[in-house]
Protein backbone atom coordinates (compact mmCIF):
# COMPACT_ATOMS: atom_id res chain seq x y z
CA UNK A 1 0.00 0.00 0.00
CA UNK A 2 1.23 3.12 -1.28
CA UNK A 3 -0.29 6.51 0.25
CA UNK A 4 0.71 9.93 -1.89
CA UNK A 5 -0.38 12.93 -1.34
CA UNK A 6 -1.30 15.28 -4.70
CA UNK A 7 -1.69 18.88 -4.13
CA UNK A 8 -3.42 18.11 -0.58
CA UNK A 9 -5.38 15.14 -1.68
CA UNK A 10 -4.30 11.88 -0.20
CA UNK A 11 -4.64 8.85 -2.35
CA UNK A 12 -4.09 5.47 -1.24
CA UNK A 13 -2.57 3.33 -3.77
CA UNK A 14 -1.80 -0.64 -4.87
CA UNK A 15 1.41 -0.52 -6.96
CA UNK A 16 2.88 -2.75 -9.02
CA UNK A 17 6.28 -2.22 -11.47
CA UNK A 18 6.02 -4.76 -14.56
CA UNK A 19 8.50 -3.32 -17.11
CA UNK A 20 10.75 -1.08 -17.45
CA UNK A 21 8.81 2.49 -16.75
CA UNK A 22 5.66 0.85 -17.05
CA UNK A 23 3.25 0.70 -13.47
CA UNK A 24 -0.03 -0.88 -12.80
CA UNK A 25 -1.80 1.19 -10.13
CA UNK A 26 -4.90 0.00 -8.40
CA UNK A 27 -7.52 2.65 -6.55
CA UNK A 28 -10.69 2.74 -4.92
CA UNK A 29 -10.99 -0.74 -7.01
CA UNK A 30 -10.34 0.85 -10.19
CA UNK A 31 -7.45 -0.40 -12.59
CA UNK A 32 -4.71 1.90 -14.27
CA UNK A 33 -1.97 1.61 -16.20
CA UNK A 34 0.43 4.48 -16.47
CA UNK A 35 4.20 4.64 -18.16
CA UNK A 36 6.79 7.11 -17.03
CA UNK A 37 9.29 8.69 -18.99
CA UNK A 38 12.24 10.23 -16.89
CA UNK A 39 11.98 13.95 -18.15
CA UNK A 40 14.88 16.54 -18.72
CA UNK A 41 15.09 17.76 -15.14
CA UNK A 42 16.05 15.96 -11.60
CA UNK A 43 13.08 13.71 -10.20
CA UNK A 44 10.67 15.19 -13.14
CA UNK A 45 8.80 12.32 -15.48
CA UNK A 46 5.86 12.43 -17.97
CA UNK A 47 3.04 9.84 -17.45
CA UNK A 48 1.42 8.59 -20.10
CA UNK A 49 -2.27 6.86 -19.62
CA UNK A 50 -4.61 5.46 -21.74
CA UNK A 51 -6.31 8.64 -22.06
CA UNK A 52 -4.49 11.64 -20.97
CA UNK A 53 -0.85 13.16 -20.01
CA UNK A 54 0.91 14.21 -17.11
CA UNK A 55 3.70 16.16 -16.05
CA UNK A 56 4.99 15.05 -12.69
CA UNK A 57 7.42 16.53 -10.44
CA UNK A 58 8.92 14.07 -7.22
CA UNK A 59 9.24 16.21 -4.11
CA UNK A 60 10.94 14.65 -1.79
CA UNK A 61 13.96 15.64 0.58
CA UNK A 62 16.66 15.82 -1.99
CA UNK A 63 14.46 17.86 -4.01
CA UNK A 64 13.79 20.21 -1.61
CA UNK A 65 17.62 20.18 -1.41
CA UNK A 66 18.16 20.94 -4.81
CA UNK A 67 15.98 23.55 -5.07
CA UNK A 68 17.32 25.29 -1.90
CA UNK A 69 20.79 24.82 -3.09
CA UNK A 70 19.52 26.91 -6.68
CA UNK A 71 17.96 29.53 -3.82
CA UNK A 72 20.96 29.59 -1.84
CA UNK A 73 23.07 30.46 -4.78
CA UNK A 74 21.38 33.42 -5.18
CA UNK A 75 22.05 33.94 -1.38
CA UNK A 76 26.25 33.15 -2.52
CA UNK A 77 26.18 30.66 0.13
CA UNK A 78 26.94 28.32 -3.12
CA UNK A 79 30.73 27.90 -1.11
CA UNK A 80 28.99 25.66 1.83
CA UNK A 81 27.60 22.32 1.72
CA UNK A 82 24.76 22.06 4.47
CA UNK A 83 22.40 19.07 5.52
CA UNK A 84 18.76 19.33 4.15
CA UNK A 85 17.40 17.19 7.11
CA UNK A 86 18.33 15.47 10.29
CA UNK A 87 20.84 12.28 9.33
CA UNK A 88 23.45 10.34 9.30
CA UNK A 89 27.13 10.62 7.95
CA UNK A 90 27.59 7.57 6.21
CA UNK A 91 30.68 8.40 3.87
CA UNK A 92 32.87 11.74 3.80
CA UNK A 93 34.54 12.34 0.50
CA UNK A 94 36.27 15.82 1.00
CA UNK A 95 39.55 16.49 2.70
CA UNK A 96 40.98 19.45 3.82
CA UNK A 97 42.94 21.37 0.97
CA UNK A 98 41.54 18.91 -1.34
CA UNK A 99 40.39 20.64 -4.60
CA UNK A 100 36.82 19.84 -5.77
CA UNK A 101 34.67 20.42 -9.05
CA UNK A 102 31.08 21.63 -9.22
CA UNK A 103 29.14 18.10 -9.28
CA UNK A 104 31.43 16.13 -7.42
CA UNK A 105 29.99 14.45 -4.50
CA UNK A 106 31.80 15.53 -0.78
CA UNK A 107 29.36 14.00 1.59
CA UNK A 108 27.16 10.93 1.84
CA UNK A 109 24.12 11.48 4.08
CA UNK A 110 21.84 8.65 4.97
CA UNK A 111 18.17 9.92 6.27
CA UNK A 112 14.73 8.43 6.28
CA UNK A 113 16.39 4.94 5.14
CA UNK A 114 17.86 6.47 1.76
CA UNK A 115 21.26 7.55 1.34
CA UNK A 116 21.74 10.50 -0.94
CA UNK A 117 24.91 12.50 -1.76
CA UNK A 118 25.77 15.90 -1.27
CA UNK A 119 27.86 17.39 -4.44
CA UNK A 120 29.59 20.93 -4.72
CA UNK A 121 27.94 24.07 -6.23
CA UNK A 122 31.42 25.27 -7.23
CA UNK A 123 34.71 24.95 -7.89
CA UNK A 124 36.89 25.16 -5.62
CA UNK A 125 39.39 23.84 -2.65
CA UNK A 126 38.18 22.11 0.86
CA UNK A 127 38.43 24.74 3.30
CA UNK A 128 36.77 23.66 6.11
CA UNK A 129 34.97 19.97 6.89
CA UNK A 130 32.69 20.07 9.98
CA UNK A 131 31.75 16.44 9.83
CA UNK A 132 33.23 12.82 10.21
CA UNK A 133 31.56 9.45 9.66
CA UNK A 134 28.83 8.79 11.76
CA UNK A 135 27.83 11.36 12.96
CA UNK A 136 24.26 13.01 13.29
CA UNK A 137 23.95 15.96 11.83
CA UNK A 138 20.91 18.53 12.10
CA UNK A 139 18.75 20.69 9.29
CA UNK A 140 20.76 23.15 7.77
CA UNK A 141 23.96 22.31 9.50
CA UNK A 142 27.09 23.39 7.76
CA UNK A 143 29.02 20.18 6.69
CA UNK A 144 31.88 21.18 4.55
CA UNK A 145 33.37 24.85 3.39
CA UNK A 146 34.66 25.42 -0.23
CA UNK A 147 37.18 28.48 -0.99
Amino acid sequence: MLEIDVDGRVYRLDLMHNDEGTFSILENNRSHNITLVPGNKPKSYTAYTLYQTYDLEVIDAEARYIRNRGEATLANSDKKITAPMPGKIVQVLAEVGQPIRKGETAVIISAMKMESEYKAAVDGVIKKVNIKAGDTVDTNQVLVEID
